[in-house]
């Protein structure tokens, strides 16, 4: 019959032997090794109906307001007051309220004709007639002129954004379908228009 060990010599076995497994972990851990697990975790299978939890906060503010995600602060050299903003250099529009807060902003695609950078004021508002370029626009708000050609606000009644026609001195500035309704609305007859660069 073997000899029976004394139960503390059992208890000293195990300890070396968890010792000895911490080192070598540690050791493949400092060479960048991982131990692999016994048992791998669960996963949510993909499938063709899968959609993100959560969209950004930005399409968000989209669907709501009908705002594009690129808004940014209003121009700080473009007054106060009720306005409508227009950056030549970042070709985008502000509509800001009585309080100097942007209540929509959206980018816009110019004529071959820019405005200079100044105040305006809308003048003739027109619901719908069809571009000097031929194509069937609504929401025409003028608010400048310059070297004989009108320069305005307006959107394609099928809410496309050709390129302007080649040369033709053109002053339409055209905006999506959905701003061009919220530019109508806000833009009445006398609303200020800052134009800056």
């Amino acid at each position: 019959m073997p000899a029976r060990l004394p139960s503390w010599a059992w208890v000293t076995g195990l300890t070396t032997g968890a010792i000895a497994v911490v080192a070598v972990l540690g050791v493949q851990a400092d060479q960048g090794t991982k131990p692999t697990a016994s048992a791998a975790r669960p996963s949510t299978p993909a499938t063709a109906d899968a959609k993100p939890s959560a969209e950004p906060e930005e399409k968000e503010k989209e669907k709501e307001t009908g705002a594009k995600p690129k808004e940014s602060a209003v121009p700080a050299d473009s007054g106060t007051g009720r306005r409508i903003v227009y950056s030549l250099g970042t070709r985008q529009v502000w509509l800001v309220d009585a309080s100097d807060a942007p209540r929509r902003s959206f980018e816009v695609w110019p004529g071959t004709v820019a405005p200079d950078p100044g105040t305006y004021t809308i003048g003739t508002r027109t619901d719908a007639t069809t571009g000097s370029d031929g194509v069937d626009i609504e929401h025409i708000v003028y608010f400048a002129a310059k070297s004989g050609v009108s320069i305005a606000f307006s959107n394609a009644v099928d809410g496309s954004s050709p390129p302007p026609a080649e040369g033709r001195s053109t002053g339409g500035i055209r905006v999506a379908k959905a701003d061009g309704e919220a530019l109508w609305t806000f833009g009445t007859t006398g609303t200020t228009v800052r134009v800056v660069e």
